[in-house]
Formats: C-alpha cells, sequence, structure tokens
C-alpha cells in the first residue's frame, strides 16, 4: 500500500471519527440545565442551577435549588438543594434531550421548625428522562417527561419521632412509541408504594379526645400498601384505571377505578392555555372576569369528558367492626342496638332526597353490611357513554340522574 494511499485511509478514518464523536461534542451542560429550568418551572417547579458541568455524556448539576408547591407570584413552601447526575444524555435531531438516569444524593433535610419535621430518601432514581424540544410544550410531550421514578426508603420525623414512613416508591410508563419517536399513540403506566407506616400516637400531644378515638379503632399504627395501574389512548383520549388500591392491614382495602372517554392532550392544551392567559392577565378570584374564565374552562372539560364506568369498592379488615363498636360504646347501648337504628334511619334519611328509588337501592346493601360488615360496592356504569357536562344537566332532576346513571350498590359480594 502506497504511502499517498495510507495518508488518504487516515484522513477518512479520522473524519469518520469526528462525525461519530460530533453528537457528544455538542452537548453543552448549561443549554441543558437551561432547558431543564424551561420545562418545569411551568410545572409549579422553582428550579436555580449552581455548575453544571459535562463529562462524556454525564452532566453533573451542583447546588440545585428545587422548590416545590408555590402558586403564581408566591414562593414555594417546601425546597431542598442537591446534586443532581444526569447520566447517558444525547441530544435529538430536533434540539429535545435524553438521558438515561437521573440520580440525586440522599435526601436529609429539615422542611419544618415548630415542630421539627425532618425527612430523609434514599436511593432516589429517574429513568429515561425526557426534554422536549420547542417554545411551547404540548400536553402529550409532558406526559413522556419521565419514563420511571424509583426511591428506596422515606421517613418522616416530628421532633424526632417517626411519623410515617415508606419502604419504596416506584411509578413506571411505558410510552407507544418512544419519546421523540413520532407523537404519543398511547401510554400505560403502574404505580406502587410499598409499605407505609403511619404512627398516629403522637396525636395525642394536640388532641387527645381523637387520639383516643383512634387507638379504639386500632390505628395508632398503620401499616400498608398503595397501588395503581392505568392506560391512556390519546386519539380518543380513552383513560382507564382499572386498579387504585389502599390496601392497610388490618384496617381495610379501598379500590377506585373509573372509565373515561375524551381526556385527550388537545382537550388539556386547551385548558392550559386558559388557565395562563387567565393568570397572565392577574388573576382575582373575586373578580367577574376570573369567575367567568373559570366557569368557561369547567363546561369545556364537561362537555369533552365522557363517563363509560366508575366504581369505589371497600373490603373492610376490621376498621367497620371496631367503628361500629366505638359508637356503640360511646352512646351507651348494645352494638346490635346501634346497628338496628342506624337501620331505621337510612330510609328516612334516604327519603330527603325526593328520589324514592335511591332508598330502594341503598337500603338492603347498606343493612346487610352493618349487620356483617365485609364489604361494600357503589359503581356507576350509564346504558352509553355520557359526558359530564349532561350528567352534570341531568342533576337538576335526581331520579333521572339516577337512572342515566346506571347506578348500583352492593355489599358482601
Amino acid at each position: 500500500m502506497t504511502p499517498t494511499r495510507n495518508k488518504h485511509l487516515f484522513a477518512l478514518a479520522g473524519m469518520a471519527t469526528l462525525a461519530m464523536l460530533q453528537p457528544a461534542m455538542a452537548l453543552d451542560a448549561q443549554s441543558f440545565v437551561d432547558r431543564v429550568e424551561a420545562i418545569y418551572e411551568p410545572l409549579g417547579y422553582e428550579l436555580s442551577f449552581g455548575e453544571a458541568t459535562l463529562e462524556g455524556d454525564t452532566i453533573v448539576a451542583k447546588a440545585v435549588r428545587i422548590g416545590v408547591g408555590g402558586t403564581a407570584g408566591e414562593p414555594a413552601p417546601y425546597t431542598v438543594t442537591t446534586d443532581i447526575t444526569f447520566s447517558g444524555v444525547t441530544e435529538l435531531a430536533d434540539g429535545a434531550y435524553m438521558a438515561e438516569t437521573v440520580t440525586v444524593p440522599d435526601i436529609d433535610t429539615d422542611f419544618a421548625t415548630d415542630p421539627v419535621g425532618h425527612l430523609t430518601l434514599k436511593d432516589v432514581r429517574l429513568e429515561g428522562f425526557y426534554l422536549p424540544a420547542g417554545e411551547t410544550i404540548s400536553a402529550d410531550a409532558v406526559l413522556q417527561l419521565v419514563r420511571a421514578i424509583k426511591t428506596g426508603p422515606m421517613t418522616v420525623t416530628r421532633d424526632g419521632a417517626r411519623v410515617a414512613s415508606v419502604a419504596s416508591m416506584e411509578a413506571v410508563s411505558t410510552f407507544n412509541p418512544e419519546p421523540g419517536t413520532g407523537p404519543l399513540v398511547d401510554l400505560t403506566s403502574t404505580l406502587a408504594i410499598n409499605d407505609i407506616v403511619l404512627d398516629l400516637s403522637t396525636m395525642k400531644d394536640d388532641d387527645p379526645e381523637a387520639a383516643a378515638d383512634i387507638e379504639a379503632l386500632g390505628l395508632t399504627q398503620v401499616q400498608g400498601d398503595v397501588s395503581q395501574s392505568m392506560s391512556w389512548a390519546m386519539a380518543d383520549g380513552h383513560l382507564v384505571v382499572d386498579k387504585f388500591l389502599f390496601d392497610f392491614n388490618d384496617v381495610g382495602a379501598l379500590d377506585l377505578r373509573f372509565d373515561l372517554l375524551g381526556v385527550t392532550p388537545a382537550l388539556m392544551d386547551k385548558l392550559g392555555k386558559a388557565q395562563a392567559a387567565t393568570e397572565a392577565q392577574g388573576y382575582d378570584p373575586e373578580s367577574k372576569e376570573a369567575q367567568a374564565a373559570q366557569m368557561m374552562m369547567g363546561m369545556e372539560l364537561l362537555q369533552g369528558v365522557t363517563l363509560v364506568g366508575a366504581s369505589i369498592a371497600y373490603d373492610d379488615a376490621s376498621l367497620a367492626d371496631k367503628a361500629l363498636d366505638l359508637y356503640s360504646a360511646k352512646q351507651g347501648v348494645e352494638r346490635a342496638e346501634l346497628v338496628e337504628g342506624l337501620k331505621a334511619s337510612l330510609p328516612q334519611m334516604l327519603a330527603g332526597t325526593g328520589v324514592p328509588a335511591l332508598a330502594d337501592l341503598v337500603t338492603g346493601p347498606v343493612s346487610a353490611f352493618l349487620d356483617d360488615p365485609q364489604s361494600l360496592e357503589i359503581a356507576v356504569q350509564p346504558a352509553s357513554p355520557t359526558t359530564l357536562l349532561v350528567l352534570t344537566a341531568a342533576a337538576a332532576n335526581p331520579a333521572g340522574l339516577l337512572s342515566m346513571l346506571g347506578l348500583a350498590v352492593t355489599a358482601n359480594e
């Protein structure tokens, strides 16, 4: 091989290497954190970044101050300052950014002074961190900002005593297609908050009477889990929460489910723009203009969203039993006498609604639950999907609304 040909090959290899390195070289730490701030501030986060440095595809932001819970014109009530590491950062062709993971050091900080509130949170990790491009961020892009949020144990103390703890938390979404590869078609997500422990014994210092009731109900120490699963299609806004379960040991389980149509990104964008316009004009809740704007937004939501079905189900694991025992003792009667009194008063209470059919639906199942507290479920299932606006208008005729909703109440099934 001739020296001239060698030179050409080395030149081509160098050009190819430079081309492959170009995306990484184009990364700029300050531009990246500026984009984080631009995306998250409209979502209610106050962000202030210290020094940001780039090494390979990793960006480390120092002394990041994060404020949460503030409103327009008001400072955030909760703030934390920490370092944040963004790993596997890439810039996409359209100017968007992706980071494979985001990690922060363990948090160990006070958040209140009287009484002293202290928070510890370990192993915070985000996966699939997405920063869309463009001046205006659409609702479907906001839905894709993070694929997964995971943490280790969290503890909250009050004057040094533990009042709440969680073993771990995890929220995971699957997007179709992946962020940055095309318009969002649909998503599924799950949430798991594991081994929640609440210590309500400290209430005795603030409200001794309430603390006595809490002890009688067996709620001094509460332990359980929260889990949720849902799916969401963007085209027709079909949002199905098939489980939102609060399950606490020796207390009970409450499961919320609902099935809606019309919760589209277009509707959310429209409501978001209307809200932003109202705030830009200086929101005054007492002004007629602000009240009219809020009413219009409410009408948009009610007209756009359709109810397919919904339910709330409770499975008792001793709470209802203990509540009946507690209140019969407070009234100085036997539990059986209290239950019979409640059952006898049910028809009279429901008669006040002026809807005889409601008494027919509710009295039997609730009476059965009072006799033997096992489970109670309330469900609505319209004969055909109906907009929330139509249902709101139908409320003027409660009997008609009851029929339209397809209300069903069941117990101990």
